[in-house]
């Protein structure tokens, strides 16, 4: 039995290796960027015509991210019609682009294409491809908690001795919170090469000693001609050259000489540092840029009364109502923990992948999701209440008062509902762009902003457009991510154009506006200050009282480079101090006193992007991450 097993094994290898000795030729296109009406889209047309032409030569393409200019459903679609135009098979991955802006909450582009993931062999080489994230919100790369899954699941079982070349938008560098768990789990193979996009140019890189490209985007940009590179895998060599497309007039049409060449390892070349691997993330490596899990001993006044990982990503906040905590992951699942213990008490399946932070009125539990539904459910037991349909995904947080649900969805338009009964009370239709914030709401408006450059104020009875203040520029500049908050009779909001903004509450006119933020912002309990994250390494705390700009303090606040749009919170001490509780992009956590902007303490609790701050009593805090960490914190200040 064991020669039989044997000779099997010795037969398989046979036929690897001989495969390995044909030739592999394909096209490789990164950032297409199409978009309505964008000269992107005839740059692609143009590759896809110089490649038909070739079709002959050309065993398949590879598109590595960045397809599509916003993510938006006509984009995507576009982008298939374009790209169904292509003669021979092709395999394709998300990027940021794709990803971060995604009206559908990365919904459509799975399901246009067909897939987040791909695995195929060509040449006996395996071909890896997955998506880079950021997933909806502002942050450095991460791949998705489940896609490292996924990754980790194929990197055991393929033979030791396949080569295997690896997909992914971005440089697995510090561009990629997570880039450490992707290259350990890539040396558990036999990886030859990753190939990827992101800058737009033709790259040669270096990932811990596995050899890295990045190729370049259809668009003439600097090189001045449309074009794409063209990948020859033959006798055991990789070789890439530039590829100048023809044009409808027959210029064009040349292959450049290889700009990058590499002899493939006849066998693994990597030791995978199974200290470092996905099941222990405190073991961060060596060359880890960022704040490390060390911090935590310096601070030893906050600590974990309990911590779990989640099968999945998390894209929204977690709550804290009574004797449970609530939040949802993207899988799409709402689950309900004991915040003692932190042991599930009870999971909801929606039909999508969420991004909403639920909210609780009395008994009930609400929520969105890209499925398009707002969904109702019972507090004690999960049950399902009610649910509204909505004609696109739900992304946005819900806020509720005085039993009606206020919230807003990705098909342009703004809706209360009756929280008893979940019927429609009115709806506003005139949404420029989608929705993913939670409003701000009170008994004289409801505020929020969209992916249109616009922030409304609506009236809470009747849904009546009170004012719509707008900002020029691209929409990637618009006051959508950001959670606006009000004190004497002013809105308070920052955008992506890094301006702080005041304006009056009741006519939208423009109060005051200054430098600096992003899309974090936070309201001091007694609503005298606004705290303003900004990207550099700073905050500043300006008062609410004045028409004019009040600067209270300006830090260096030892948080690096940070564009996560995740509101800041505040505590009040009994002895009358207020904290300001500050999160990142990269898992970290800092505390403030919030009188003068003196640190206070700092803590990790993962590599990734933390979602939410919600403070239970004064020396608690839960916090949920995008990573899938949902953890309760015992604090002493």
């Amino acid at each position: 039995m064991k020669k039989i097993i044997s000779l099997t094994v010795l037969c398989l290898i046979t036929l690897m290796l001989a495969a390995q000795n044909s030739t592999v030729k394909f096209a490789f296109i990164a950032d297409t960027h199409i978009a309505e009406g964008a000269s992107t889209n005839d740059d692609l047309l143009q590759c896809i015509d110089d490649i038909n032409n070739r079709q002959k030569e050309l065993q398949f393409v590879i598109f590595a991210g960045d397809i599509t200019e916003f993510g938006n459903d006509e984009e995507i679609f576009l982008a298939k019609d374009i790209i169904d135009k292509l003669e021979i098979p092709y395999y394709i991955v998300a990027g940021n682009h794709d990803s971060k802006w995604s009206e559908s909450g990365c919904n459509t582009f799975a399901n246009v294409f067909g897939y987040e993931n791909f695995e195929f062999e060509a040449g006996g080489i395996k071909f890896l491809g997955s998506n880079s994230g950021p997933n909806m919100r502002m942050a450095p790369a991460l791949l998705p908690h489940e896609s490292l899954v996924w990754l980790d699941s194929i990197a055991k079982v393929i033979p030791r001795e396949q080569p295997v070349i690896f997909v992914n938008h971005y440089p697995q560098d510090t561009s990629m919170l997570n880039y450490f768990q992707v290259l350990n789990t890539l040396k558990q193979t036999n990886i030859q090469l990753v190939m990827g996009g992101h800058w737009h140019r033709n790259t040669i890189l270096d990932y811990d000693g596995i050899p890295g490209v990045l190729g370049r985007a259809p668009a003439a940009g600097r090189t001045g001609h449309v074009g794409y590179n063209i990948v020859t895998i033959d006798n055991r060599h990789i070789s890439i050259c530039e590829r100048r497309a023809a044009d409808s007039k027959g210029k064009g049409g040349e292959t450049g000489n290889a700009w990058f060449t590499m002899k493939m390892f006849q066998e693994p070349q990597f030791i995978p540092d199974m200290a470092s691997g996905r099941n222990n993330k405190y073991a961060l490596p060596a060359d880890f840029p960022w704040m490390t899990f060390d911090v935590n001993s310096e601070y030893p006044q906050v600590e974990a009364i309990w911590e779990n990982q989640d099968e999945s990503d998390i894209g929204c906040g977690a709550i804290h109502a009574g004797k449970y905590v609530l939040y949802a992951n993207t899988k799409g699942v709402v689950k309900a923990l004991n915040v003692a213990t932190g042991k599930l008490r009870w999971s909801f399946a929606t039909g999508g992948k969420v991004f909403s932070t639920p909210a609780v009125s009395g008994s009930r539990v609400v929520i969105g999701s890209t499925d398009g539904y707002i969904y109702c459910l019972s507090l004690r037991k999960g049950k399902l209440l009610w649910k509204y349909k909505c004609e696109k995904s739900v992304l946005g947080s819900p806020a509720i008062m005085n039993k009606v649900v206020y919230t807003g969805a990705s098909d342009n338009k703004f809706r209360a509902i009756n929280l008893r009964n979940g019927e429609l009370l009115w709806e506003y239709g005139e949404v420029k762009g989608f929705v993913e914030c939670k409003p701000y709401a009170d008994k004289e408006q409801i505020v929020f902003g969209d992916w249109g450059n616009s922030l409304y104020s609506l009236d809470p009875k009747t849904g009546k457009e009170q004012w719509v203040w707008r900002n020029k520029g691209s929409r990637m500049l618009s006051p959508a991510a950001v959670w606006p908050v009000k004190s004497n009779g002013k809105i308070f909001f920052v955008t992506p154009a890094r301006k702080c903004h005041a304006i009056d509450a009741h006519t939208g006119n423009e109060v005051w506006t200054v430098d600096g933020g992003r899309e974090s912002i936070a309201l001091s309990k007694d609503g005298s200050k606004i705290f303003v994250k900004n990207m550099f390494n700073s905050i500043q705390c300006w008062s609410t009282l004045s028409d004019k700009p009040h600067l209270e303090w300006n830090i260096q606040s030892g948080l690096g480079y940070d564009i996560s749009p995740t509101p800041s919170s505040t505590i009040v001490l009994k002895d009358g101090r207020e904290m300001l509780i500050v999160p990142t992009d990269k898992g970290n956590i800092f505390c403030f006193d919030g009188k003068n902007g003196n640190l206070v303490w700092k803590h990790k609790i993962s590599v990734a992007l933390i979602n939410s701050i919600e403070p239970v009593g004064q020396d608690k805090l839960l916090i949920s991450t995008m990573d899938g960490v949902v953890t309760l914190l015992s604090v002493t200040f």
